[in-house]
């Protein structure tokens, strides 16, 4: 897998980071936010959104986007598939994993012998634990048809509570 990690940091001015800032808790809730955000900045609504296409272009930020509260819609059950795949094939059934409408994050990590033997972890949200089981069910069948015999074991790990939610924020 491609890792943002294989990048050189990027480089980014005093605008950019003031744009950072502005937006990392969320864009505002007004019919036209990147005037909003203009006014705040002292820049127009047509650099702000020059500077963020930009940075999404360079990989300093990843996404503009809504972000729902799954817990606020109900979906309360949210499971960390594991997955002892075999090195051989991991990364191409961690991307095919990562492609699914179900899978909300996935990710490659190293076994941890002879304890934990999984190496792909998927984050699957559900409205009851069975529910998440089905779809981790249908999720194997579908890995088992498209790569056979490469999955040799998996598991559910369900959330009991939430310690953190929020992403990577700058100090002004």
């Amino acid at each position: 897998m491609n890792s943002p990690m294989d990048r050189p940091p990027a480089v980014i001015d005093d605008v950019e980071r003031r744009l950072v800032l502005a937006t990392q808790g969320g864009l505002p809730l007004v019919p036209r936010p990147y005037h909003a955000l203009a006014e705040t900045l002292g820049i127009s609504a047509e650099e702000v959104m020059v500077r963020l296409q930009d940075m999404l272009a360079r990989g300093v930020i990843r996404r503009i986007g809504a972000v729902p509260n799954h817990y606020a819609l109900g979906y309360t059950a949210n499971g960390m598939s594991v997955w002892n795949m075999a090195d051989s094939q991991a990364d191409a059934v961690g991307e095919r994993l990562g492609a699914l409408a179900a899978v909300t994050h996935c990710y490659r990590r190293p076994r941890r012998l002879p304890h934990w033997p999984y190496n792909i972890f998927a984050m699957v949200h559900g409205k009851s634990r069975d529910a998440v089981l089905a779809q981790v069910a249908e999720i194997a069948a579908l890995i088992e048809a498209e790569f056979p015999g490469v999955c040799q074991g998996r598991d559910v790990l369900f959330s009991s509570r939430i310690l953190k939610k929020t992403g990577l924020r700058l100090i002004a």
